[in-house]
């Protein structure tokens, strides 16, 4: 009988094998196997104890802290208790640090046991404790995998509470992983674009790295600085792309050298708002919206973008005798500004919420993208000069189909001219842009189209006051002489991109190019000659043929170069690296840091007037100050992060730091004298 009675308890277990059972068994999912645990197999009115949810992932493949960092997400436990049972929330363990350049993400590896408090009210008075959990995790590698699960488990309710023998080594162990709680509390403030913190009482143990357990208000890739002063700890690190703002009170856990934990409250300084560098320091939307329109009204005098202009220029040389169609070409070049610096916002904040440590001018550090527009610069030349037409009626008036070409050739013109305008940065633009990627979305877009409006302001002057177009020469046979006159600014620019990708990938590759630029001028030959004819079709398959194969070469694999290369204007300038800034910072020494790149024109204007004139490397020798240059030609995580220290978003940005002093931001257009001039009033101070 007793044998029978044993048998079928077995019977009985093996049917539901959560009856009563302090784990709910292994849930296989992929890449990961999850099992719920209980500390107690049979519990008892007005007890707590802990639930642990194990993790082991496969090898190489982790889950997410509450803070995942760059990307990522928390695990998350969605309970379904009886009435009055109550648990808490999640008891995390020490994170771990995954960095996948340009991205830092913090979760854990290997086996992960995350506890939660359950609570059994004193007057709980089932024989059954029946306890359900919806649980969500995102395990990752190269690739992520969203995964739910349900668990299911039954404890028995008893007078006497009996723990669960085979689960106290993992809650144990869930215990242990977890950081060290320290009874000391630190302070904390924004400036300066970093989050400075300041903690006293900690135990003489040598910290190496830290967390912030708050969502967006570090940048988690950048370089973190630990310093230890009589006794108190310094922990500071760039604020986060996202930062809007940061809760009057925070966890952070400070990690030792043997992995340890060690978790401390901060609170706000209480002489810091502890808000968004735009509550402090930031102007007022209006302003902001002023400055953006002021930069791109000068934009337009910008080099890189006046070569384009001249397109316009034909345009509105062509209308002076029509009122109306000055006036519908000013508001389609409008719209084609407009909606092309929309685009390129989208596209800006897209990439950045992906990950993509990206800024103003992205699209030029992609060198078939510089290839394609070197190309369509030179294929817009050739039609100036009268090889081929390509249709955009800038010399048409009248019938309405010219009417409808004249349109699309001014949306066109805008399109191209923010394509080329946006490696350069207008005075008054830089301080915009850095605040646009601060805000929210429909924020930053406002600001995006103030400043595509203060580039289209002059175009739209001329159409609407009478007076100011009266002033435009009358149509006549000198503007066919204009017309091919202008063809060459464009031939330069395409020039200037071909040096841009020749940096970019190398003199090999820039052969390439320029063997496709043949295959663009063949092509356009071909064009023409069939326009004028209007008869065959072999001519216009081969010059398709001939773009497509230009196209093609470039985008090819291509071996690349660092632009770093040694010659004789760079023997004054070392390169820029997070750590060499460190180092002669920490050295007290006078650091001057120039944030470039080759197909920023005003960058290499400055570079040309201002920083490698004779003067300026006296200056620079006279006052021992290291000179240092970052390349941000082809794109750089750490010189995206530095420059959003500043709340710029793209080049140039020249830094001087001074010892005792704080950094000091140079005008985005410098003078033969700016740079000396400064360096003598900071070496009087």
């Amino acid at each position: 009988m007793r044998f029978l009675t044993a048998l079928w308890c077995f019977v009985l277990l093996g049917v539901s094998p959560g009856l009563f059972a302090h784990t709910t068994g292994w849930q296989p999912a992929q890449h990961l196997r999850a099992e719920l645990v209980s500390e107690y197999q049979t519990v008892k009115p007005g007890q707590t104890l802990q639930l642990a949810l194990h993790f082991i992932p496969d090898e190489h493949w982790h889950t997410y802290w509450i803070n995942p960092g760059d990307s990522g997400l928390p695990t998350s436990i969605d309970w379904q208790l009886p009435a009055g049972v109550t648990a808490g929330t999640i008891q995390w363990p020490t994170p771990q640090q995954f960095s996948i350049p340009p991205l830092m993400n913090y979760g854990f590896g290997g086996p992960t046991v995350l506890l939660s408090e359950l609570t059994v009210p004193a007057d709980y008075a089932a024989t059954e404790l029946n306890i359900a959990a919806n649980v969500d995790w995102l395990v990752c590698e190269e690739i992520c995998i969203p995964t739910s699960a349900s668990f299911e488990l039954t404890l028995a309710v008893a007078a006497q509470a009996i723990v669960s023998e085979t689960a106290v080594d993992l809650i144990n162990q869930g215990k242990v992983s977890q950081p060290n709680v320290l009874a000391v509390s630190g302070q904390y403030d924004i400036a300066g674009g970093s989050l400075s913190a300041a903690i006293s009482g900690l135990p003489d143990i040598d910290f190496q790295h830290f967390f912030v357990r708050a969502t967006e208000v570090v940048d988690h890739a950048a370089p973190q600085q630990l310093l230890v002063s009589e006794g108190e700890w310094i922990l500071r690190q760039p604020l986060n792309t996202y930062f809007t703002g940061a809760p009057e009170q925070f966890e952070v856990v400070l990690v030792s050298a043997s992995g340890q934990g060690y978790s401390v409250q901060l609170q706000v300084a209480s002489d810091s708002a502890a808000s968004s560098p735009a509550t402090k320091t930031a102007p007022a939307l209006w302003l902001v919206l002023l400055m953006a329109a002021a930069g791109g009204f000068i934009l337009n005098l910008m080099p890189c973008v006046f070569p384009v202009l001249s397109l316009k220029a034909l345009s509105i040389a062509g209308n002076t005798g029509s009122q109306q169609q000055q006036r519908s070409d000013a508001l389609f070049y409008s719209l084609g500004v407009v909606l092309s610096f929309v685009a390129l916002a989208l596209v800006l904040l897209a990439l950045r919420s992906a990950g993509s440590a990206v800024g103003w001018g992205f699209q030029l550090q992609s060198p078939w993208l510089v290839a394609a527009l070197a190309y369509l610069l030179f294929a817009l030349g050739l039609s100036l000069s009268g090889l081929v037409q390509f249709g955009l009626g800038l010399m048409n008036t009248g019938s309405a189909l010219t009417q409808q070409k004249g349109g699309k050739g001014s949306f066109f013109t805008g399109v191209l001219a923010v394509i080329v305008a946006s490696p350069c940065t207008a005075p008054f633009m830089g301080g915009a842009l850095g605040y646009a990627v601060t805000q929210p979305p429909l924020l930053a877009l406002l600001v995006f189209v103030a400043l595509g409006l203060g580039m289209a302001l002059p175009f739209l002057l001329l159409a609407y006051i009478p007076r100011l177009a009266k002033a435009l020469p009358k149509p006549g046979a000198w503007m066919e002489t204009l017309k091919q006159l202008l063809a060459y600014p464009l031939y330069l620019s395409a020039v200037w991109l071909a040096w841009v990708f020749g940096r970019q990938v190398g003199i090999d590759a820039l052969a390439i190019l320029l063997c496709g630029a043949v295959a663009i001028a063949a092509a356009c030959w071909l064009w023409g000659r069939w326009q004028m004819r209007r008869q065959g079709s072999a001519e216009p398959i081969f010059a398709v043929l001939l773009v497509v194969l230009a196209l093609y070469v470039v985008s090819l694999p291509l071996p690349t170069v660092s632009t770093a290369t040694a010659n004789a204007e760079q023997q004054h300038w070392s390169a820029w690296s997070p750590q060499r800034l460190a180092e002669l910072q920490a050295a007290n020494k006078p650091v001057l840091v120039n944030m470039t790149a080759d197909w920023c024109i005003t960058c290499l204007v400055n570079e040309r007037v201002a920083l490698n004139t004779e003067s300026s490397k006296a200056a620079l020798a006279l006052y021992d100050v290291t000179y240092l240059k970052g390349d941000w030609t082809r794109q750089d995580a750490d010189i995206t992060a530095y420059l959003h220290q500043y709340q710029r978003d793209g080049v140039p940005l020249y830094v001087l730091y001074w010892p005792g002093q704080p950094a000091e931001v140079l005008p985005q257009i410098l003078t033969p004298d700016t740079l000396r001039q400064t360096l003598e009033r900071l070496s009087r101070q």
